[in-house]
C-alpha cells in the first residue's frame, strides 16, 4: 500500500495535469452544456439540489468554463430530444455502455437495496428468501426486481411504483413513505434514491443491499451491476476525453458528494 503522502502527491499531480490538459482542450468550449431532468431528486432538479448538479459544478470548475442546462424530463425520448438533438452535450448519469451514447468509465456503481422499518428487523438474504412471500413489497414498475419477483410467482403481494415525479407525486419518495406508513412492508429499490430518502428517516428505516440476478434469455446469470457513467454523443471523442481526465483528477471529491447524498456504493464496482 502506498504511503498516505504519496497518494496525496499523486492526486495533486493528476489534478495539475488536468488543469493543463483540460484547460487547453476546453478553450474552445463556451460552456459545459448539460442535459438533465428538472424534477428528479436526488439526481437533479431545476434548483440544482441533486448530486448530479453538484458534480456538474465540479466538472465545470475543473474545465474552467461556465455550465448551462437543457431541462427535459428523463422519460422515453430524453436522449433524442436533448443530446442527439444537440441541445446539450453531456448527460451526467447514464448506465455504463448505453448503446445510444459514448460513455465514460464508470464513476459509481450502486446496488438494489431492501428498505424496511427498523422495528420489523427484516433480514432478507436474497430475492429467493421465503420471507418475501409473506410481505407487501413495493418495486419500481418494469425494473429488474419487478421481473425477477414475477418469475418467482410473486404478483399479488408486489406493488408497482412509477420512478419519476409527475408534477403531483414524487414516486421515488412515495415508495419510501409507504414503508413508513405501513402501506407496504418493504421496498426493493435502486440505491441512490433509497439512500437519499431513507437518510431523511434514519431513525425509522433500515436499508440493506440485495443481489438482483441479471436476466439472460430465459435464465438468470450473475448479479446485476448498476454502473453509472457520463455520456456524450457517439462522435464527441474530444469531450469524452476531457470528462475522463476530470473523473480521474476529481474522483475523491465525486465520491464525497455521493456519500453526502447517502448513495450506497457497490464495493464490487468502481464506485468502491
Amino acid at each position: 500500500m502506498r504511503p498516505r503522502k504519496q497518494i496525496v502527491w499523486l492526486t495533486a499531480l493528476a489534478a495539475t495535469a488536468c488543469l493543463a490538459v483540460c484547460g487547453a482542450q476546453a478553450a474552445d468550449m463556451k460552456a459545459l452544456r448539460v442535459c438533465a431532468d428538472p424534477d428528479n431528486l436526488p439526481f437533479s432538479n431545476r434548483q440544482e439540489q441533486g448530486f448530479e448538479n453538484r458534480i456538474v459544478v465540479l466538472v465545470a470548475e475543473e474545465l474552467r468554463i461556465p455550465y448551462a442546462y437543457t431541462w427535459w424530463p428523463q422519460r422515453r425520448g430524453f436522449l433524442r430530444g436533448t443530446l442527439n438533438a444537440r441541445q446539450c452535450d453531456v448527460v451526467i448519469g447514464i448506465p455504463t455502455g448505453h448503446p445510444l451514447v459514448l460513455t465514460t468509465s464508470t464513476y459509481y456503481s450502486s446496488p438494489y437495496v431492501v428498505v424496511s422499518r427498523r422495528r420489523d428487523a427484516l433480514q432478507v438474504a436474497s430475492l429467493d428468501d421465503p420471507i418475501l412471500r409473506g410481505l407487501r413489497i413495493g418495486v419500481y414498475q418494469n425494473s429488474p426486481v419487478d421481473f425477477v419477483l414475477g418469475r418467482r410467482g410473486m404478483v399479488d403481494n408486489v406493488f408497482g411504483y412509477n420512478t419519476f415525479y409527475d408534477g403531483r407525486i414524487n414516486y421515488p419518495e412515495k415508495i419510501i413513505e409507504d414503508v413508513v406508513s405501513g402501506r407496504i412492508d418493504a421496498a426493493i429499490v435502486w440505491g441512490p434514491a433509497a439512500g437519499y430518502f431513507v437518510g431523511q428517516r434514519a431513525d425509522t428505516l433500515a436499508l440493506a443491499p440485495v443481489d438482483v440476478p441479471r436476466l439472460e434469455g430465459q435464465g438468470e446469470g450473475e448479479p446485476e451491476e448498476f454502473a453509472m457513467s457520463m455520456g456524450v454523443r457517439k462522435n464527441d471523442q474530444p469531450l469524452h476525453t476531457l470528462l475522463e481526465t476530470v473523473l480521474q483528477a476529481r474522483s475523491g471529491e465525486i465520491r464525497a458528494i455521493l456519500q453526502q447524498f447517502g448513495v450506497p456504493l457497490d464495493t464490487r464496482g468502481t464506485g468502491n
